[in-house]
Protein backbone atom coordinates (compact mmCIF):
# COMPACT_ATOMS: atom_id res chain seq x y z
CA UNK A 1 0.00 0.00 0.00
CA UNK A 2 1.91 3.30 -1.29
CA UNK A 3 1.15 6.90 -0.03
CA UNK A 4 0.75 9.06 -3.57
CA UNK A 5 2.99 12.26 -2.78
CA UNK A 6 4.73 14.87 -4.58
CA UNK A 7 7.97 16.33 -4.16
CA UNK A 8 9.55 19.08 -6.34
CA UNK A 9 13.34 18.59 -6.20
CA UNK A 10 16.19 20.12 -7.89
CA UNK A 11 13.40 22.19 -9.72
CA UNK A 12 11.43 19.48 -11.14
CA UNK A 13 8.12 18.56 -9.64
CA UNK A 14 7.80 14.73 -9.25
CA UNK A 15 4.36 12.90 -8.11
CA UNK A 16 5.46 9.31 -6.54
CA UNK A 17 3.76 6.66 -4.66
CA UNK A 18 5.77 5.54 -1.45
CA UNK A 19 5.58 3.34 1.30
CA UNK A 20 4.81 5.61 4.29
CA UNK A 21 8.07 4.35 6.16
CA UNK A 22 10.07 5.37 3.31
CA UNK A 23 12.10 8.07 4.23
CA UNK A 24 13.63 11.33 2.13
CA UNK A 25 16.64 9.80 1.33
CA UNK A 26 15.73 6.80 -0.07
CA UNK A 27 12.53 8.56 -2.22
CA UNK A 28 15.60 10.19 -3.81
CA UNK A 29 17.53 7.88 -4.64
CA UNK A 30 15.58 4.83 -5.19
CA UNK A 31 12.46 7.21 -6.78
CA UNK A 32 13.51 9.95 -8.30
CA UNK A 33 17.47 8.51 -9.04
CA UNK A 34 18.90 11.44 -7.58
CA UNK A 35 22.28 10.43 -6.04
CA UNK A 36 23.66 12.82 -4.58
CA UNK A 37 22.65 12.52 -1.06
CA UNK A 38 24.28 9.16 0.39
CA UNK A 39 23.08 6.89 3.08
CA UNK A 40 26.10 7.19 5.52
CA UNK A 41 24.71 5.77 8.99
CA UNK A 42 20.80 5.82 7.77
CA UNK A 43 21.33 7.30 11.49
CA UNK A 44 21.44 11.02 11.49
CA UNK A 45 24.73 10.88 12.92
CA UNK A 46 26.90 11.53 9.73
CA UNK A 47 25.27 14.25 7.27
CA UNK A 48 25.82 12.42 3.92
CA UNK A 49 22.17 12.58 3.36
CA UNK A 50 22.21 16.39 3.76
CA UNK A 51 19.68 17.78 1.80
CA UNK A 52 18.26 21.49 1.74
CA UNK A 53 14.17 20.77 2.40
CA UNK A 54 11.81 23.98 2.08
CA UNK A 55 15.70 25.91 2.57
CA UNK A 56 16.75 24.27 5.78
CA UNK A 57 19.12 21.75 6.22
CA UNK A 58 18.01 18.46 7.21
CA UNK A 59 19.10 14.68 7.28
CA UNK A 60 16.90 12.97 4.69
CA UNK A 61 17.53 9.61 6.26
CA UNK A 62 15.51 10.68 9.02
CA UNK A 63 12.53 12.77 7.47
CA UNK A 64 9.50 10.70 6.13
CA UNK A 65 8.96 11.50 2.74
CA UNK A 66 4.87 10.97 3.32
CA UNK A 67 5.28 13.69 5.95
CA UNK A 68 6.74 15.91 3.25
CA UNK A 69 4.37 16.10 0.32
CA UNK A 70 4.45 19.17 -2.06
CA UNK A 71 7.94 19.76 0.11
CA UNK A 72 10.91 21.31 -2.29
CA UNK A 73 14.14 20.12 -2.41
CA UNK A 74 17.37 20.79 -3.38
CA UNK A 75 20.42 18.51 -3.39
CA UNK A 76 23.93 19.05 -4.33
CA UNK A 77 22.53 18.12 -7.80
CA UNK A 78 19.97 21.23 -8.01
CA UNK A 79 23.07 23.63 -7.07
CA UNK A 80 24.29 24.28 -10.10
CA UNK A 81 22.67 26.10 -12.71
CA UNK A 82 22.54 26.39 -16.09
CA UNK A 83 25.63 23.81 -16.10
CA UNK A 84 27.47 26.45 -13.83
CA UNK A 85 28.71 25.28 -10.40
CA UNK A 86 27.68 26.83 -7.38
CA UNK A 87 30.00 28.22 -5.75
CA UNK A 88 30.50 26.32 -3.24
CA UNK A 89 30.89 23.89 -5.41
CA UNK A 90 33.82 25.09 -6.78
CA UNK A 91 35.19 26.61 -3.83
CA UNK A 92 35.51 22.65 -2.58
CA UNK A 93 37.18 22.07 -5.46
CA UNK A 94 39.42 24.94 -5.47
CA UNK A 95 40.77 24.08 -2.04
CA UNK A 96 40.87 20.73 -2.46
CA UNK A 97 38.20 19.91 0.38
CA UNK A 98 37.48 16.39 -0.66
CA UNK A 99 39.48 13.05 -0.26
CA UNK A 100 37.18 10.35 -1.31
CA UNK A 101 34.19 12.35 -1.85
CA UNK A 102 31.40 10.25 -0.15
CA UNK A 103 30.65 13.10 2.24
CA UNK A 104 30.90 16.07 0.06
CA UNK A 105 27.46 16.39 -1.66
CA UNK A 106 26.34 16.48 2.41
CA UNK A 107 28.78 19.24 3.23
CA UNK A 108 28.24 21.14 0.30
CA UNK A 109 24.70 21.70 0.76
CA UNK A 110 25.05 21.85 4.50
CA UNK A 111 27.52 24.88 4.37
CA UNK A 112 25.34 26.46 1.81
CA UNK A 113 22.56 25.87 4.14
CA UNK A 114 24.57 26.91 7.02
CA UNK A 115 25.73 30.31 5.61
CA UNK A 116 21.72 31.15 4.88
CA UNK A 117 21.15 30.38 8.77
CA UNK A 118 24.21 32.13 9.58
CA UNK A 119 23.05 35.53 7.33
CA UNK A 120 19.26 35.05 8.57
CA UNK A 121 20.61 35.66 11.98
CA UNK A 122 20.33 31.80 13.68
CA UNK A 123 22.79 32.11 16.85
CA UNK A 124 24.71 28.39 16.62
CA UNK A 125 26.02 27.05 20.64
CA UNK A 126 29.36 29.21 20.03
CA UNK A 127 27.57 32.36 19.27
CA UNK A 128 28.98 35.47 21.64
CA UNK A 129 26.40 37.88 21.19
CA UNK A 130 22.54 36.41 20.40
CA UNK A 131 21.63 39.56 20.60
CA UNK A 132 23.66 41.53 18.06
CA UNK A 133 21.38 40.56 14.84
CA UNK A 134 24.46 39.73 12.75
CA UNK A 135 26.46 36.97 12.98
CA UNK A 136 30.09 37.32 12.51
CA UNK A 137 31.63 33.74 11.29
CA UNK A 138 34.80 32.91 12.69
CA UNK A 139 36.23 29.28 12.06
CA UNK A 140 34.31 28.50 15.48
CA UNK A 141 31.38 29.20 14.30
CA UNK A 142 31.97 27.63 10.90
CA UNK A 143 33.23 24.34 12.71
CA UNK A 144 29.99 24.28 15.21
CA UNK A 145 27.56 25.12 12.62
CA UNK A 146 29.12 22.21 10.26
CA UNK A 147 29.61 19.78 12.97
CA UNK A 148 26.90 17.44 12.29
CA UNK A 149 28.75 16.34 9.09
CA UNK A 150 31.05 14.22 9.10
CA UNK A 151 34.39 13.55 6.77
CA UNK A 152 36.02 9.82 7.90
CA UNK A 153 38.80 11.32 5.59
CA UNK A 154 39.62 13.70 7.28
CA UNK A 155 39.20 16.53 4.42
CA UNK A 156 38.65 19.32 7.37
CA UNK A 157 41.96 21.32 7.17
CA UNK A 158 40.58 22.09 3.78
CA UNK A 159 36.45 22.08 4.42
CA UNK A 160 36.54 25.01 6.23
CA UNK A 161 38.94 27.06 4.08
CA UNK A 162 36.37 26.19 1.10
CA UNK A 163 33.71 27.46 3.50
CA UNK A 164 35.19 30.63 4.09
CA UNK A 165 36.29 31.44 0.76
CA UNK A 166 33.04 30.40 -1.05
CA UNK A 167 31.33 32.89 1.86
CA UNK A 168 33.95 35.27 1.30
CA UNK A 169 34.77 35.63 -2.23
CA UNK A 170 31.96 33.57 -3.64
CA UNK A 171 29.20 36.19 -3.14
CA UNK A 172 27.29 33.84 -0.71
CA UNK A 173 27.44 36.65 1.97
Amino acid sequence: MGVEITLKADGTEHRIAVDPRTTLLDALREHLGIYSPKKGCDHGQCGACTILLDGVRVNSCLALAAAHDGAEIITAEGLTADGELHPMQRSFIEHDALQCGYCTPGQVVSAVGMLAEAEAGWPSHVTRDVSAGEMPLTDEEIRERMSGNLCRCGAYANILPAIRGAADGGGLR
